[in-house]
């Protein structure tokens, strides 16, 4: 059921994805500004605890931070739908890198105010551009076929995740030679920068008329916002994708006590960097595959898999298995995710792409927080196999639910 098709004579590549007119000018300029993301959250919380001598204050600023930046998501990616990203897009990341900047300048010395440095955050959070929703949606303009924006979805995840994989690493050189404020300002810059690049983009501007014509049915609709998480295939996409997100929110706590527990702490890093190279190979190939069944037969599947291998890898015996192991789960998570988007993408009209989008990743994120917070109360308490087990049962659970919902309900793919 989930085989792959006959391969067409000329089937739709990477390499097609990035020639499309367009493209690599503005997937380029998002890149850019999503570079930010991956530096911001490191950076910020050295340069908190530098300027305070505080690890709890750090922590408080930076989960105000995350969690106006995440809860709020889908609030400003329905400004984004309404307004054009054209419009939306240059204030959003104007003030948040004017915030982002105003921290910098908070943070260079010490003895910084931990009220205002909360507030700050709180409010820059709160200002984040959605620059990972709104590139989706142009990759839904740019590549209308949908067997190529599954390989253009692909290749935006993979990159997504190899920008957070790289900007701590930045980071790390950044503070050798001057202090994390720094990290802060050089944030602020490339969001600005990226933003403003994307938005120049012929791309943008022949979308920017789309949230404009649906401006009219919106205002005729008004509860449509709070009626996407009604739709079955933006709610699913959200539930497999708070699933993944439980799951690798849980594994970087995880994995530090497995490695721990064989008497190899420093191998962490090595089966973390596994996690993500397994998610970079999987998802390209995943993408790569012209597959027979829809997005929403195939969306419980990775997520599967992903709570499998997890459950495996609680059991390794050494440090080699568990890398095996977890680069195997992460094969599964880029796929997983990718075919969320997917699902939710063409759950909703061209009005509301981006906050679907947007609530996909809002799941995600949340799911990760909640992972991290779950599995620290329990690690103590429990055989690390077990916790891992524990860890993957929402995932199983959810992918099983879905299954059952896209079994029971089937619906015709645009794939």
């Amino acid at each position: 059921m989930l085989s792959p098709s006959p391969a067409p004579s000329r089937a739709p590549s990477y390499a097609t994805v990035l020639r499309t007119r367009h493209a690599p000018r503005t997937f380029g300029a998002a890149l850019l500004g999503r570079l930010s993301y991956g530096l911001v959250s490191l950076s910020l919380m050295l340069a908190v605890k530098d300027t305070t001598g505080s690890y709890s204050v750090a922590g408080a600023v930076m989960a105000l931070f995350g969690a106006t930046s995440v809860f709020l998501s889908p609030a400003r990616a329905s400004l984004i739908d309404r307004y054009g990203p054209r419009r939306a897009l240059p204030p959003m990341a104007g003030v948040y890198s004017a915030l982002l900047a105003a921290l910098a300048y908070a943070t260079w010395r010490p003895g910084a105010s931990s009220l205002l440095l909360g507030a700050l955050a709180m409010t820059a959070g709160a200002c984040t551009p959605p620059l990972g929703p709104v590139m989706r949606t142009l990759w839904s303009s740019l590549v209308p076929e949908r067997e190529l924006l599954q390989r253009a979805y692909s290749l935006d995840g993979v990159a997504e995740e190899l920008l957070f994989v790289t900007g701590p690493l930045l980071v790390g050189v950044m503070i050798g030679f001057t202090v994390p404020a720094a990290g802060v300002a050089i944030s602020a810059a490339l969001v600005l920068a990226g933003t403003l690049a994307l938005v120049s983009s012929p791309a943008v501007r022949d979308i920017a008329a789309t949230p404009s014509a649906d401006k009219a049915a919106a205002s005729q609709d008004a509860p449509r916002e709070q009626r996407l998480l009604g739709m079955a295939g933006v709610r699913h996409a959200a539930l497999v994708a708070a699933s993944v997100g439980l799951c690798l929110g849980a594994l970087d706590l995880l994995v530090v006590a497995l490695t721990e527990q064989h008497h190899q702490g420093t191998a962490a890093a090595w089966v973390l960097a596994a996690l993500s190279a397994g998610s970079a190979v999987g998802g390209l190939t995943y993408g790569a595959v012209s597959w027979r069944a829809s997005n929403r037969v195939r969306l419980p599947v990775p997520a599967a898999g992903l709570a499998v291998a997890m459950v495996v890898a609680g059991l390794s015996p050494d440090v080699y298995v568990l890398v095996v192991m977890i680069a195997v789960a992460g094969a599964f998570v880029a796929p997983a995710l990718t075919t969320a988007y997917l699902v939710a993408d063409e759950s909703v009209g061209t009005g509301s792409r981006t906050q679907a989008g947007a609530w996909v990743n809002t799941a995600v994120n949340a799911g990760s927080s909640a992972g991290t917070a779950a599995v620290g109360l329990l690690v103590d308490r429990l055989p690390t196999a077990v916790c891992f087990a524990v860890a993957a049962a929402p995932a199983l659970l959810c992918a099983a639910v879905v299954a059952h919902r896209a079994v029971g309900r089937p619906r015709i793919s645009r794939s």
